[in-house]
């Protein structure tokens, strides 16, 4: 008879699913408590935070401006990665009384939540270990290492890449005569579409651990991934293109390039998990 979750995780002693629920709700606060400790940090020097950090991608010496266009330099093709510095006296506008303030919170949630990941996801962990066979924790070593890598270069994708090419973008769009159209984007709108990208392609950057899970649990085969490989294709650019705020080509191509190169090596990491799983049934048998 196969063994549930809650039988796995019962071990040596029975557990009713009124106690599962207890241990979870402390998993949960104490994912909640380092959310709050590292957003009090970020809170407590907000200032810093906001004028280097959240101002960072608008800013004309943010060093991915400096990069980009030195390495267009190296490759000597002119200034073609060099993009056009951000119009003077970019400013963001407040439109309510507590949007400073509501801001700042939410800065520092949404910080501390980064900073918080791979001790969140340890968590979780914790709760599902129990539940995993000796096999499943076999093939599951240095799980929290492998998705906080990938979440904050998905993160780091996000914030230090398609961040100044959006923001650039939108701040350099015209629209109609000159002195017709006065652009002054909210402060709620920057941030809210500063977190979608960074959240946005730190949680797209997990998909070879999916793919890991997926293939292990039997719910998907190399095969698969390779017959629907041109309908993948197809999704990862209307994700590219939910991720990116601007409509510009360019912003969703640098989304969407980097994803087809994760879906690709969620190609090899299947084969060899595939490949693997059928060696061990062999022998098995």
């Amino acid at each position: 008879m196969a063994i549930t979750f809650f039988e796995r995780r019962s071990n040596d002693t029975e557990m009713t699913f009124i106690d599962h629920l207890e241990e979870l709700r402390w998993h949960i606060m104490r994912s909640a408590v380092a959310i709050l400790v590292a957003a009090i940090v970020i809170f407590i020097n907000i200032d810093w935070v906001f004028d280097n950090v959240v101002m960072g991608p608008v800013r004309n010496n943010f060093v991915s401006y400096r990069a980009l266009c030195n390495f267009s330099h190296f490759l000597r093709i002119g200034d073609a990665l060099c993009m056009p510095p951000i119009p003077p006296g970019y400013k963001l506008l407040g439109t309510t009384v507590s949007g400073p303030f509501m801001s700042a919170i939410q800065i520092g949630v949404i910080g501390g939540f980064i900073a918080a990941f791979p001790f969140i996801f340890w968590e979780f962990w914790k709760f599902v270990k129990p539940a995993l066979s000796p096999k499943e924790l076999k093939y599951s070593r240095n799980a929290i290492f492998f998705v906080s890598l990938f979440f904050f270069l998905g993160a780091a994708f996000g914030y230090f890449l398609l961040a100044p090419f959006t923001y650039n973008f939108l701040a350099n769009f015209t629209l109609g005569q000159a002195g017709m159209y006065e652009y002054k984007p909210s402060l709620s709108d920057y941030i809210d579409n500063l977190v979608d990208i960074i959240l946005g392609c730190g949680i797209a950057f997990e998909l070879p651990i999916l793919s890991y899970v997926l293939t292990k649990i039997g719910l998907i085969t190399p095969r698969f991934l390779s017959t629907y490989r041109k309908y993948a294709y197809v999704a990862i650019l209307v994700v590219a293109a939910i991720i990116t705020p601007s409509p510009d080509w360019t912003s969703q191509m640098i989304v969407f390039l980097p994803l087809v190169f994760l879906y690709e090596l969620s190609v090899i990491v299947s084969k060899r998990v595939y490949k693997r799983t059928q060696e061990e049934e062999d022998n098995w048998q």
